[in-house]
């Protein structure tokens, strides 16, 4: 009898469509399947997060076996568990005798290493397969950057939307334009009831997994009270019709608003499904699309909705692996202050930063504007350093994984790679926060007091990060008009913002050690 070949799949390659299994068949195949705590603890993991994907991972499981495929499926709980995929990789080649081992590429840096390893110890041919679950290949993303001097995400989405077809018409965008972001820009208004996700109440599976998580991780940020995320691919197809009838149309319109309580908006709440492999991202879009093309959604909502899916998330993608290791110790702009304790605990008189903090802490999800412009923005202002909020960031949300969160949080957010990704700080004051917001008519702090104890930070912390980066941004062209009214304002004005942002930072409490990371 032939010895059969071991498949590996990690707890983000639940895709029945993953490639180490396109060209096998059950008769000749071991599918592992490992929870192991070096991958529960490396960031201190929301305890949603791991319920969801070790919840997930375990109906993936019974799906394969259900479909005739042998599965060594190993438990955290395991007595015999080594902690690491390493170690089970070689105890499931001791139980099996495989003749080679064949896996799908991580996601990650430090997991590619891993796979390195094994090719080279494990004593067996190793094949690693592309991540075929991705429009952009990355050997494609590497060419199509080492052609341009500015890696622009405009021009790279474009490219998907040719290649894909989405919104084309012939070789022109559907609609007669790329972006229609001016349309998607609508702040928060009165009377907004945005209607209810889809529930899906966890089964035994999931019930056995929420009672794990809360008996090993119960020192971990956050809490399962709400855990309400799908967990198979059945249930991701429910939340993606939901989705797509009841709150795509004014995706667009709200897709930037923030109201106190209103946690998921219009907002799709996929992203976890997809980056664990729940949901094709092709077949998705192509399902928005058909949503504007047969009258049941606008098109800016359509597009904005796409750009995020077959833009955003393969470029930011293409650009971790373009500039990685570099990326994780990036800090172009010298940043060095600890994270705050609030981060954590939410007890802050900030009424945006708070709200952002209790929905991180009760579901492992805010939305994109909340973790930019409210998160991202604090820090970059305050000058926190880049690894600590990336830390955070990826123990937090229930879709972090380092690939999709650091390119968000070194690049984007927090300008750590010197604009290389972005072309230009999101760095804003607190009238872009009321703008786009109700936080600030019940904040402790007056959004329209520019300076002294009761200013709201963000307006003073604003003209800080500014004029202590001067010789670094005053040369961005994007950021000519900030500095020339900065210049305008006169030595005893300045004085006055430096001073108010100094008196705010010296009383930020450093979160305690071990928060995100064991100490």
């Amino acid at each position: 009898m032939t010895a059969p070949v071991l498949v590996p799949i990690l707890g983000d390659q639940l895709s029945r469509s993953i490639s180490s299994l396109a060209d096998r068949t059950p008769a000749d195949t071991i599918v592992l399947m490992m929870e192991v705590a070096e991958e529960t603890t490396y960031v201190r993991h929301h305890k949603a997060k791991i319920a969801l994907v070790l919840s997930a991972m375990r109906h993936f499981a019974a799906a394969l076996r259900e479909a005739g495929w042998k599965v060594d499926y190993v438990t955290l709980d395991d007595p015999a568990n080594t902690g690491s995929f390493t170690g089970e990789v070689q105890r499931a080649m001791a139980r099996h005798a495989p003749r080679g081992v064949q896996v799908t590429e991580p996601g990650e840096w430090r997991l590619a290493r891993i796979f390195d390893k094994w090719r080279k110890d494990l004593g067996v041919r190793v094949r690693v397969l592309p991540d075929t679950r991705f429009v952009c290949p990355l050997p494609d993303f590497f060419q199509w950057a080492a052609a341009r001097r500015e890696l622009r995400m405009e021009w790279f989405y474009r490219d998907m939307r040719r290649k894909t077809g989405l919104l084309m018409e012939g070789d022109k965008p559907a609609g007669g334009r790329w972006n229609f972001d001016p349309e998607n820009r609508g702040g928060p208004e009165s009377g907004l009831t945005p209607p209810a996700p889809p529930r899906f109440e966890p089964d035994g599976l999931t019930r056995d997994v929420l009672d794990l998580v809360s008996d090993r991780f119960g020192n971990h940020f956050g809490t399962l009270d709400n855990f309400n995320w799908p967990v198979t691919a059945e249930e991701a197809d429910r939340a993606v019709a939901a989705f797509l009838s009841e709150r795509l149309p004014l995706f667009g319109r709200y897709q930037d608003a923030m109201v106190a309580g209103q946690d998921s908006m219009f907002h799709a709440l996929l992203s976890p499904a997809l980056n664990l492999g729940l949901i094709d991202p092709v077949e998705l879009c192509r399902r928005a699309e058909a949503e504007w093309r047969e009258g049941r959604a606008p098109i800016e909502a359509v597009e904005g909705f796409i750009r995020q899916v077959i833009g955003w998330r393969e470029y930011i993608r293409g650009m971790y692996w373009l500039d990685m290791p570099g990326m994780a110790e990036a800090n172009a702009l010298d940043a060095t202050r600890p994270l705050p304790d609030f981060w954590w605990t939410g007890e802050t008189r900030m009424r945006c930063l708070s709200e952002a903090v209790r929905t991180t802490r009760d579901n492992a999800y805010a939305h994109h504007i909340q973790r930019l412009m409210v998160l991202g923005n604090f820090a970059l202002l305050a000058g926190i350093r880049p690894q600590e909020v990336a830390d955070w960031f990826l123990a937090v949300y229930a879709d972090a994984y380092q690939w999709v969160e650091l390119p968000n949080v070194a690049g984007m957010a927090l300008h750590a790679d010197g604009g290389r990704l972005a072309s230009k700080p999101y760095a804003a004051s607190g009238a872009y926060i009321d703008r786009m917001s109700d936080y600030c008519g019940t904040c402790a702090f007056k959004v329209k007091v520019k300076t002294g104890p009761d200013a709201c930070p963000f307006n003073a912390l604003y003209w800080h990060f500014l004029a202590r980066n001067e010789k670094r941004l005053a040369g961005n062209a994007r950021l000519f008009q900030p500095y020339a009214n900065w210049r305008r304002m006169g030595a005893d004005r300045q004085a006055e913002y430096l001073a108010s942002a100094e008196a705010f930072l010296a009383t930020l409490m450093p979160a305690k050690p071990g928060w995100a990371r064991e100490a």
